[in-house]
């Protein structure tokens, strides 16, 4: 049976020659990923087009949008080329000003430029390398035959600089330039990697990989111990969406800080990859001092600024700056422990102008969020989706500062969460008239709730321009709230 997929297009969008062409493709977004495919079959009586392979079975989105590319007949902007694979030639409108008989054209071959391979399950690695100083740029992607469909986040998308069996691999002050895949992927088996003081920018896919997807029973196989600092990271995405700035597959105690990572189309960072309670070898990750901001951009949907997965025991995210994250549909959060995560340590961020909350926990246990601003969300500014017969996650001594939107969104009818000795703001609102859910304050506090919470303004400096400095006097202070120092976030040529 044919399961390929079938979708009908606007007006005359496709064209019903583009069939015979074998290499036209069709590019649409569905909530959280994208599929890349090739037009297989197109009926212009019933608006539909047979493409290449079937579609992800987790993820769809009503309406989706979609875009043409590599199609003769949809060359008609500037800086817009078509490359004819029957004939070899290459056709390009020029951008104003360009002078085609001067301009430089860089036709990359190569997909990947650097491999470490050692042999993990023979404890034999490659080890004590250093790469300093070295431009990395230029390098190919590759459509498999039947296109690509992403599950999430550009996962399986290889990286440019790639290793397995890797240890004490050093890679410091490199620039990562116009590549079509992720730039650095370490998978099995690898340990001790260092990527410092690099430049990662206009990537078709994402900045650095860490660990792979599948859970390691053997400790020769598990990666850990490695280092992400003082990065910066930005302008991806460009051929997979959803790629992430810096993605923890399964791999426990790395340490990603002092980045700074702005204008992807899906995640900043994530961090896990095991849906619910099962087996992971993820945990003991920190994740501080990162600077992560024009997240998503509108274009997909259900991520953040920082995404997790799956139960990690020591797991730590601290002193980041979130902000600007803007989802299309639902989902553009800061901090989002999406399937089963737990017992995470979230403190000292300042997360704000987000599209549907600066916290969201979908379901998990035993998280823990305290000492954080959240501000000027639009949708919701706190939100709990599932309830489960334990305790979700405690929220204590955070500042929660809002102008639009509900306090609380989605799911608190049970009382499997512990709030108190927060701060609570929202200047166009009389104070008592600020709802929990649907409860008064007075009855939010008779559930037990927010006992020793206020409602009352924090008294920050300029909280428009994105300065939470607390003044003298703020009622914060009374509630045990620790000023969070922003100055040495992201990264510094110092390190």
């Amino acid at each position: 049976m044919d399961d390929r997929a079938v979708f009908r297009y606007r007006g005359d969008d496709v064209r019903a020659g583009w069939a015979d062409r074998l290499d036209v493709e069709v590019v649409a977004l569905q909530a959280w990923a994208e599929f890349r495919m090739l037009v297989r079959g197109v009926d212009t009586a019933s608006r539909t087009v047979t493409l290449s392979a079937k579609c992800a079975p987790s993820n769809r989105e009503k309406d989706a949008r979609y875009w043409i590319e590599n199609a003769p007949d949809a060359l008609d902007a500037p800086g817009e080329f078509f490359l004819d694979r029957d004939t070899g030639v290459l056709s390009y409108i020029p951008r104003p000003g360009e002078n085609m008989t001067e301009v430089e054209v860089v036709a990359p071959v190569l997909a990947e430029l650097v491999r470490f391979e050692g042999d993990p399950a023979a404890s034999n690695s490659v080890a004590h390398i250093r790469l300093r100083g070295i431009e990395f740029a230029y390098t190919d992607w590759t459509l498999p035959e039947n296109g690509y469909v992403d599950m999430q986040a550009a996962y399986d998308i290889p990286g440019v600089v790639r290793g397995n069996g890797a240890a004490y691999i050093s890679i410091e002050g490199c620039a990562f330039r116009h590549h079509g895949n992720y730039a650095l992927e370490f998978a099995r088996g690898c340990r001790n990697i260092r990527i410092a003081g690099c430049e990662i920018a206009d990537m078709g896919a994402g900045g650095v990989k860490i660990g792979e997807p599948s859970v390691c029973a053997d400790e020769r196989d598990k990666t850990r111990d490695n280092t992400v600092s003082d990065c910066r990271i930005h302008h991806i995405g460009e051929v997979y969406p959803a790629a992430c700035g810096v993605i923890i597959f399964q791999s426990s105690d790395n340490t990603i800080a002092h980045n700074h990572i702005h204008d992807t189309y899906y995640t900043g960072i994530s961090n896990g990859w095991t849906w619910g309670y099962g087996p992971t070898n993820t945990g003991r990750n920190i994740i501080e001092y990162n600077h992560v901001h024009d997240i998503g951009r509108g274009m997909l949907s259900d991520m953040g600024g920082n995404y997790n997965l799956g139960v990690q025991p020591g797991t730590v995210i601290r002193n980041n700056l979130f902000h600007d994250i803007i989802s299309h549909g639902y989902g553009g959060w800061g901090i989002y422990t999406d399937e089963g995560s737990s017992n995470i340590l979230i403190e000292n961020n300042v997360v704000y102008r987000t599209k549907s909350g600066g916290f969201h926990q979908h379901y998990g246990r035993m998280n823990t969020v305290r000492n954080n601003v959240f501000a000027y969300s639009v949708i919701g500014q706190v939100i709990r989706t599932r309830m489960e017969p334990h305790l979700s996650f405690t929220f204590e001594r955070n500042i929660v500062y809002w102008t639009e939107g509900p306090l609380l969104g989605s799911n608190w009818k049970d009382d499997r969460y512990l709030m108190d000795g927060n701060l609570y703001w929202n200047p166009k609102v009389p104070a008592d008239s600020v709802r929990f859910a649907s409860w008064t304050f007075a009855e939010w506090q008779a559930r037990g709730q927010d006992v020793h919470s206020v409602i009352a303004d924090p008294l920050f400096a300029d909280p428009e321009r994105g300065d939470f400095t607390l003044r003298p006097g703020s009622p914060a202070f009374q509630l045990g709230f620790r000023p969070i120092d922003l100055r040495t976030v992201g990264p510094s040529r110092k390190r």
